[in-house]
């Protein structure tokens, strides 16, 4: 593109798509969980299903957009426009077959999955309505994986705002339809809610196929001025593809099947103790509420992982070692300074956020408190396995998240069917458990290697004051909370206590000067945040 994106551009417009995502995915959940005849037992079907269609979804095309940004923006850093042409083209058409493969995979074992794996009989339809899904979502990868290796974020950031704003519409619209005629049916309510999906997955297509109509006049002018061009055979090129592709979609995978560790275990392990019907309920909790929430911020801190892959490639291509290094430390600061604050915050608050989004389904307080404990762990991770992609260690987010995955699953194998009157954690919170474990353990090794290769030096200052700021927000909005719940209600002092808990955590990243001068100016309205400050907190003469 004749304008490119620089890194906080890419990152800042992936921050607005991702928020407006979150929004609106949040809406539809809390629609659904709110909703007369869904509720807990509505999440568990939907999210079932959902878990195996995201497996299957991640082996044919997750991984896929950071793999093909990274080898078209090693072509384009040297120039290369046909060779990075060449690259889109053959894996558009591979892609395009593995994904008809798994959709055809999961239209035709529907039945075994749900009955035999998952052992939610009702599961059954919401895969068939979803395995369309698959096919589509393969192209769609392939395409952002193309524009995000030439530096344009934007074809990325519309489509994926643009496929959450038609799935939420769908998502009430066929519900409402569905649940008047089939008199509240949950079982196809749950299908009717993932069959939105399919049809938000086809709008996105549609969008990104404009788009790349639009600027394949732009591209051919750039083929025309190519040079350095090295042709391969398509033979070549494609297991060029498969190199990277491969083990940057294993960590994808892996993230995948720790979800569906869950589907396949929870309900199966707390059957030996309790009732299926309240088994379900259970894992709806998990599957639904908890998860929604815990995934709402990290999808903001995805922003920097899909943007690290090309820019640490350009930087390592040009031999700027200083420069990738700069990017990663920023990444990292930044992803602690989102991920600690929510993690303090959804612990302090989490009774009074289910109660507040979920007043009709609002069980599920202590679960929400320790599966906040992986926020944390999770961003970070993000982060660094986006470095790690980006500096050529392919496997190490793959095998960090394996061993991490695999002790996961044996925690949840021996803790799941044990009554929490035995042991705390028991039941589903042997599940969390194993989650933040998994975690803990896949971010310390990704960190030990990424240390190793670049010296990061992050500085344990600016660490001690986001958490000095996380505490002090925690402590004051608390403290308010329970003051204003003697003079209004508890729903508004929930409301307000989490606005003032942000504008308390931003201030004090400000006063403490978390950020230095450059880092400020190196974000696109840095300069005009910079000239501001000292109006406001006489910031600047000491930075």
């Amino acid at each position: 593109m004749k304008k490119k994106m620089g890194f906080m551009y890419g990152i800042i417009a992936l921050i607005f798509s991702q928020g407006i995502i979150k929004i609106l995915g949040l809406a539809y959940k809390l629609y659904l969980t709110n909703r007369e005849g869904f509720g807990d037992i509505g999440n568990a079907i939907y999210s079932s299903g959902f878990q195996i269609y995201a497996l299957l979804l991640t082996i044919s095309s997750i991984g896929v957009p950071n793999a093909v940004a990274k080898l078209v923006a090693e072509r384009k850093s040297i120039n290369d426009t046909i060779g990075a042409d060449r690259i889109f083209k053959i894996s558009l058409i591979a892609f395009a077959m593995i994904g008809f493969t798994g959709m055809i995979i999961l239209m035709r074992g529907a039945n075994i999955i749900a009955n035999t794996f998952l052992q939610i009989p009702e599961a059954e339809l919401t895969l068939v309505v979803l395995s369309p899904s698959i096919f589509f979502v393969s192209i769609i990868s392939v395409i952002r994986g193309y524009f995000n290796g030439l530096n344009d974020m934007n074809a990325m950031a519309k489509s994926q705002a643009l496929e959450q704003l038609f799935k939420t519409i769908f998502t009430v619209l066929i519900v409402e339809v569905i649940a008047i005629i089939s008199k509240t049916d949950v079982t196809i309510m749950a299908a009717g809610a993932n069959f939105a999906t399919t049809l938000a997955t086809i709008v996105s297509f549609l969008y990104l196929y404009y788009y790349y109509k639009i600027k394949r006049t732009e591209i051919k002018k750039q083929r025309n001025h190519s040079k350095n061009c090295r042709h391969e055979s398509a033979i070549t090129t494609l297991k060029k593809i498969l190199c990277v592709t491969i083990p940057m979609s294993l960590s994808s995978i892996l993230s995948s099947l720790n979800k569906n560790i869950d589907s396949f275990t929870v309900v199966r392990g707390l059957s030996k103790i309790m009732s299926s019907e309240k088994a379900k309920i259970q894992y709806g909790i998990l599957g639904g509420k908890v998860d929604t929430l815990v995934s709402f911020p990290l999808s903001f801190n995805m922003s920097f992982a899909t943007a690290l892959v090309p820019a640490i490639t350009w930087a390592i291509s040009r031999n700027d070692k200083k420069d990738a290094i700069k990017k990663i430390r920023f990444s990292i600061i930044s992803s602690l300074i989102i991920a600690l604050p929510c993690t303090i915050g959804m612990i302090v608050f989490s009774d009074q956020i289910l109660n507040l989004l979920f007043p009709n389904a609002s069980e599920g307080t202590l679960i929400l408190k320790l599966s906040s404990i992986s926020i944390i762990f999770i961003m970070l991770e993000q982060t660094i396995n986006g470095a790690l992609q980006g500096i050529g260690k392919l496997k190490v987010p793959a095998i960090a998240l394996s061993i991490g995955v695999s002790i996961k699953l044996l925690i949840n194998l021996l803790l799941v069917p044990i009554s929490r009157e035995k042991f705390f954690f028991g039941e589903v919170m042997g599940a969390v458990l194993g989650t933040v474990v998994c975690h803990i353990i896949s971010f310390l090794i990704g960190f030990y290697i990424l240390n190793k290769n670049i010296k990061l030096n992050i500085g344990y200052i600016k660490i001690l004051k986001i958490i000095i700021s996380s505490i002090l927000m925690a402590v004051l909005s608390s403290k308010l909370y329970y003051v204003l719940t003697s003079i209004i209600s508890i729903k508004m002092a929930t409301i307000i206590a989490i606005v003032v808990a942000v504008i308390v955590y931003i201030l004090a990243i400000i006063i403490l000067r978390v950020f230095d001068k450059e880092e400020i100016i190196s974000i696109s309205v840095g300069k005009k945040i910079y000239s501001k400050l000292p109006k406001i907190l006489k910031y600047s003469n000491k930075l």
